[in-house]
């Protein structure tokens, strides 16, 4: 019985861990006035013909006998259906955490600016009271900080297995499709130089967006009812002739 171990790389989460209780940038100082005479406005540049679309080259064949290929399981996240929708969740949440640490860390500008100008005419009361809530808020955004990337990594987690999930059987498939012994994985094995026939990336790709379910369809609008048909206009007859009176 053939063996499948796999090592995948979603691709999904941000280059650096996302920050989700920054301090509001402060505003840029205002640029000097120039004193230097203006250049001259250079003339406007020809617009430049457009690029000449190149036509996309056909896959590789695969080489006759050859029972080794691989995956690109980085170009499968991003290149298929399933691994863009699984990134638009991760990069929502991450831009919702990110708006809600921004609040956070507004609040706490305000209450630490009020401190610094009006803390000098304060009661004791009222200042101790401002202090307590500054250390409160600041516990706050570091555990708020804490939270929110660890469910951003939960969601990264659960997404990789239901990747996983989906995409062994079709490995399975193309193992079998193509009479490979080995299928290896493109960031782990160390790949240096291959025949552009053997990477199955492209393929893996429109299975795994074949077997992903559609949209489904939307209903088709029921038709209007018919309008009612126009009224017949009031018949034009002219009035009855009275009779002569009898003498």
């Amino acid at each position: 019985m053939r063996r499948f171990s796999i090592f995948v790389s979603l691709a999904l989460a941000l280059s650096a861990t996302p920050g989700f209780a920054q301090a509001p940038a402060q505003p840029a100082p205002a640029p000097r006035p120039s004193t230097q005479t203006p250049a001259q406005t250079a003339p406007a540049p020809r617009p430049s013909a457009p690029p000449i679309p190149v036509p996309a080259q056909p896959p590789a064949p695969f080489p006759q006998g050859a029972k080794i290929a691989f995956i690109d399981f980085q170009r499968v996240a991003q290149e298929s259906a399933e691994g863009q929708a699984s990134s638009g969740k991760i990069n929502a949440l991450v831009q919702k955490k990110q708006a809600e640490g921004a609040e956070k860390a507004k609040q706490l500008q305000a209450n630490q600016q009020k401190l610094q100008q009006s803390g000098g005419v304060m009661s004791d009361q009222a200042r101790a009271q401002l202090e307590k809530d500054i250390e409160r808020q600041q516990r706050e955004a570091e555990r708020f900080q804490q939270d929110a990337q660890a469910e951003v990594m939960e969601l990264q987690q659960e997404l990789q297995r239901e990747f996983e999930r989906k995409i062994v059987p079709l490995l399975q498939q193309v193992a079998q499709e193509k009479g490979l012994q080995l299928l290896l994985s493109r960031a782990e094995s160390g790949i240096v130089w291959w025949d552009p026939g053997v990477d199955l990336t492209s393929e893996l790709v429109k299975k795994l967006d074949a077997a992903s379910p559609k949209a489904a369809a939307a209903p088709t609008p029921a038709p209007a009812p018919a309008a009612p048909p126009a009224a017949a206009p009031p018949a034009t007859t002219a009035p009855a002739t009275p009779a002569a009176p009898k003498k």
